[in-house]
C-alpha cells in the first residue's frame, strides 16, 4: 500500500479510527508478542502530548517473546531491573525505552503481566498532524524508524507504564488489521542475538517502513 496523501495529513486528514474514539482493549494486548506484533499493523497511534494530535497507522513492528528471547531487555540472563521493570507490567501499556543513550522507544507490553513480552513499533504512516512532526522533527524523516516517531509524535520516558487506552498516547483500531497478503514477516534490526528469528512484521509496499 502507498503511503497517504501528505496534504490530508497536514490538515488534520480523514478520522484516524472508526469511530475515533475506539482504543484497543487490554484484551488485545494479553497474547504472545508475535501475534500482537502482527495484528498492530494497520492500526493507529494517536499523540495528544503537548496538546496537538498527531498520529499514524502502523506499518512496522518487532515483537520481543520474554525471558526465552535473548534479545529482550528482560532475556533470562538479565533479569528483572529498574530499566526493564515496566516490561513486566499489564499488557496495553507503555515501555518507553532510551536506546544507544540518546533516542527514545516506544513498545506496547504484551502477553501477560510478570511475563516481560513486548512490541516495539518501528515506523508509522502519518495520518494526522504533519506541521506538528515537522516542526518537531526539523528534518524531512520523520516517522520511518522507532526513534524518529516518538520525536515526531512527542513521545518520551513520562509516557513510561502510561495505559495505551487513555489521553495523551493511544492505539486505536483505525480501519483494522493489514490483510495477510499485504504483510512481510522477516528477521529483526540491529541486534546481535537472535537475529536470525522472523520477528518483525511490516506493510508490503508501504513507503514509510524503515527498511525491507
Amino acid at each position: 500500500m502507498s503511503s497517504g496523501d501528505p496534504a490530508e495529513a497536514r490538515r488534520g486528514g480523514p478520522a484516524v479510527g472508526r469511530p475515533p474514539d475506539r482504543v484497543l482493549p487490554p484484551e488485545f494486548y494479553a497474547r504472545p508478542a508475535a501475534a500482537v506484533a502482527r495484528d498492530l499493523l494497520g492500526r493507529v497511534l494517536l499523540s495528544e502530548a503537548g496538546g496537538e494530535r498527531t498520529a499514524g497507522r502502523i506499518v512496522e513492528t518487532e515483537a520481543y517473546t520474554g525471558p526465552e528471547d535473548a534479545a529482550s531487555h528482560a532475556a533470562a540472563s538479565i533479569g528483572r531491573t529498574e530499566r526493564n521493570d515496566p516490561l513486566f507490567g499489564p499488557p496495553g501499556t507503555a515501555y518507553v525505552h532510551l536506546n544507544y543513550g540518546i533516542h527514545w522507544c516506544l513498545n506496547a507490553v504484551t502477553t501477560a503481566e510478570g511475563c516481560p513480552a513486548g512490541v516495539l513499533i518501528r515506523a508509522l504512516e502519518p495520518t494526522l498532524g504533519l506541521d506538528v512532526m515537522e516542526r518537531r522533527r526539523g528534518r524531512p524523516e520523520l516517522t520511518s524508524g522507532p526513534a524518529r516517531l516518538t520525536e515526531a509524535l512527542g513521545i518520551g520516558p513520562e509516557l513510561q507504564r502510561h495505559p495505551l487506552q487513555r489521553s495523551p498516547l493511544r492505539i486505536l483500531e483505525g480501519g483494522g488489521p493489514v490483510a495477510e497478503s499485504d504483510v512481510i514477516a522477516t528477521t529483526r534490526i540491529g541486534i546481535s542475538r537472535a537475529a536470525d528469528l522472523e520477528l518483525r512484521f511490516y506493510e508490503r509496499d508501504n513507503d514509510w517502513v524503515s527498511r525491507r
